[in-house]
């Protein structure tokens, strides 16, 4: 498992409240197809949050207009990358693009053939905590197996009680708010976590 990372309110998006989230990433070896495990944590002021009522699992557009929690994946050096958006109310979006917020359809497409098996979404609320964890098959991933490393963007978008967005990431490279910055994609991920 790779350490937890801490993400950072973009400060043109502050909350009013307290709130600290960390994400961590494990492959998962122990199952069928192998994947990911990404699991976001939340602590502090967690009444002030909106979250998403339970949905029917499955995947679903327009998600980051509440909370949702987000992984943009791309190989080192390589102009495509992935966006994988995970809702506390169980449903999940899978995007591609061939470069910064230029949608790869056609891939897309394809794409929905080739996966065996779909990522799960589970929601905890603990005493203290809000946990989410998404399980993301291999089948999911576009990475050449013997690729480099790759550069991870973990973020989250947080709803508060009074519907203000607020934007989290590993970093903000940009005066607004912007995830698909490659420069956002700040946590390098080892070769053998994909492979």
């Amino acid at each position: 498992m790779v350490p937890p990372q801490s993400l950072i309110c973009h400060p043109a998006t502050p909350g009013g409240f307290s709130l600290s989230i960390t994400a961590s990433v494990e492959r998962l070896t122990d199952q069928p197809g192998d994947g990911w495990r990404i699991r976001y944590e939340l602590q502090g002021d967690l009444a002030a949050l909106l979250i998403p009522e339970p949905a029917k699992p499955g995947a679903a557009d327009g998600l980051w207009q509440h909370t949702c929690f987000e992984a943009f994946v791309a190989q080192r050096g390589a102009a495509a990358y992935q966006e994988f958006n995970f809702s506390p109310s169980g449903q999940w979006a899978h995007y591609l693009f061939s470069a910064e917020r230029v949608r790869d359809t056609a891939a897309e497409s394809a794409d929905a053939s080739l996966i065996s098996q779909m990522p799960s979404v589970a929601w905890h609320r603990l005493s203290e905590a809000f946990v989410l964890e998404a399980c993301i098959p291999a089948s999911a991933f576009h990475l050449k197996r013997s690729g480099p490393s790759l550069d991870l963007g973990l973020t989250a978008v947080i709803e508060t009680r009074d519907h203000r967005l607020t934007y989290w990431a590993l970093r903000h490279p940009c005066v607004k708010p912007d995830f698909h910055n490659r420069q956002g994609f700040a946590w390098q991920v080892p070769a053998n976590m994909h492979a």
